[in-house]
């Protein structure tokens, strides 16, 4: 088969663009995979007692964008559910983001109306807060609000994940931390949350089955693809169609100005023979244990009658680019958004080279803002 398009990896990025590529430009192309699966960290699979695990960690989708919801509907149904995330906070379960449920669990009645009516008088009914700008606030009964959510919720939990003091944090990610103003205790706020209904690794085996598309597996793109005076070479032949690159830019470019620095994570299961181990699909521990969150599965997908119970714990360190590690969370600072940038200007002297995903651009995505992109980048190139 010629090929027009050549996309390296095969999770939500690649996968999204092969389809549109494929379908609506009726062009040849051939997706390389390094892994021996489909689905990149979406990927999921059934464990030795049938439960339906995610692979790489939980993973939701959410989106209020109809496009992006239309688009994915073709390849699945869904199990609808709001995503509900607690926090172990000494001997209560509370509920993430902190909200007005929340309040009212750590404060006595009477105290937590009358902090209730400041949050809503001061940031608004509905509004979300980040935990930084709630520390700013001049009025000691919301900076008591704050310190609490800021010791309990945000510090120890936030060091754990990232390895850092929280003001060498990027705001991106203090902006993920607010406290709502609000009694709903669902952790995202888009019209859609579900997972698909038979599991995500169906969804993409879907969306790859195309005439036009041709996936291979356990392929390192640097074997078949290489880069010289400002040319794309495939298997030692001159390719002229467009490249979509979706994987880590500085393993491109052989680390030739050094790693690029994320955050990984270490997966532990466990199945136990039981019918419910925490009651609730996620529990963070954002004050104590060396791991950030629990998985329970079942309360996730939406399984019945299950033999037992499957949970994993996550543990985060320091990627260091050794063989079985994955890099998850890139680190925003300055410096490494400057390492990036010599990464990318060496993509740039190829016309017909594009970056597309989180590792690609170092950025961090939910799963529908990169189909979207995905979507918007194949038929700009059609």
């Amino acid at each position: 088969m010629n090929y027009n398009t050549i996309i390296v990896g095969a999770g939500i990025a690649g996968a999204t663009a092969a389809r549109i590529l494929a379908e609506e430009g009726n062009q040849k192309v051939l997706v390389i995979e390094r892994r021996n699966h489909i689905g990149g960290n979406c990927y999921d699979e059934l464990d030795d007692y049938g439960i339906l695990i995610h692979t790489y960690g939980p993973h939701i989708f959410h989106t209020g964008e109809e496009s992006v919801r239309e688009f994915l509907s073709r390849f699945t149904d869904w199990y609808d559910f709001g995503h509900e995330v607690v926090a172990k906070v000494a001997d209560q379960l509370i509920p993430v983001p902190f909200n007005l449920n929340t309040l009212h669990m750590v404060y006595e009645k009477e105290k937590a109306d009358r902090l209730e009516q400041k949050l809503i008088a001061e940031y608004g009914e509905g509004s979300r807060v980040p935990i930084m700008k709630l520390r700013e606030n001049e009025d000691p009964d919301v900076r008591e609000i704050a310190e609490y959510v800021y010791q309990n919720v945000f510090l120890r939990y936030t060091m754990k994940q990232w390895g850092q003091k929280p003001e060498e944090i990027s705001p991106e990610v203090t902006g993920r931390v607010p406290v709502v103003i609000s009694y709903d205790n669902r952790y995202f706020k888009d019209k859609y949350q579900s997972v698909p209904i038979d599991g995500f690794t169906p969804m993409f085996e879907k969306m790859l089955d195309h005439p036009n598309i041709e996936v291979r597996l356990n392929t390192d793109c640097l074997d078949v693809l290489s880069f010289e005076d400002r040319k794309i070479y495939f298997e030692g032949e001159e390719f002229t169609g467009n490249v979509i690159y979706t994987g880590a830019i500085d393993e491109l470019f052989h680390l030739r100005f050094g790693r690029l620095p994320y955050r990984s994570l270490d997966f532990k299961f466990e199945h136990l023979d039981q019918d419910s181990f925490q009651g609730h699909s996620v529990v963070n521990y954002t004050v104590s244990e060396d791991f950030t969150r629990i998985t329970e599965f079942k309360f996730l997908t939406g399984q019945k009658n299950t033999n037992g119970t499957t949970i994993v714990r996550e543990y985060p360190f320091a990627y260091t680019g050794a063989k079985n590690e994955i890099p998850y969370y890139a680190i925003l600072n300055e410096d490494n958004e400057k390492l990036y940038g010599k990464y990318k200007t060496m993509t740039e002297e190829f016309g017909n080279f594009h970056l597309l995903g989180r590792l690609a651009e170092y950025k961090y995505y939910n799963i529908d803002a990169m189909t979207l992109k995905a979507m918007e980048l194949a038929r700009t190139l059609l």
